[in-house]
């Protein structure tokens, strides 16, 4: 079953686009867009968290395609990647770079491993749904 964390599944869902947005971003802000590998990283990865995050079946998103088991996943996976990139794409000589994506990826494993991946018990967090009735009505509604 899905792991249940200190941050709630509307919060991870409110700091994907931010994390996508920082991704694609970093290579401008943080003065490596010169290079060709960490910034074509940087902004597949970024365009890829927006797209996932955005498809994902949750409260806040465009497109409810993606189960949050799998986006769980794909997380934990993108975590690992930043984590390994600068060494499988060859700028890890390069320190300011390579910080960016060893805290960034570690964040990203923090974030998924922290996250309360079930919705809340008052209604499905996932799909906007509200929990069904299941007692009496009330007096009011019984014309009492």
């Amino acid at each position: 079953m899905l792991r249940q964390g200190p941050i709630s599944l509307t919060l991870h869902s409110m700091l994907e686009p931010l994390i996508a947005a920082l991704l694609i971003a970093a290579p401008f802000l943080f003065g490596f867009s010169d290079q060709g590998a960490p910034t074509a990283v940087s902004i597949v990865v970024g365009v890829a968290v927006l797209v996932v995050g955005m498809s994902t079946r949750w409260r806040l998103s465009l497109v409810k395609a993606i189960p949050i088991s799998v986006h769980l996943t794909i997380d934990l996976i993108v975590g690992a990647l930043l984590i390994a990139a600068p060494f499988l794409f060859g700028f890890s000589d390069d320190g300011g770079p390579t910080a960016f994506f060893l805290i960034v990826g570690v964040g990203e494993l923090l974030a998924a491993l922290g996250t309360r991946w079930t919705p809340a018990a008052d209604g499905d967090a996932a799909t906007g749904s509200r929990p069904r009735w299941r007692g009496r009505r009330s007096g009011v509604a019984q014309g009492r």
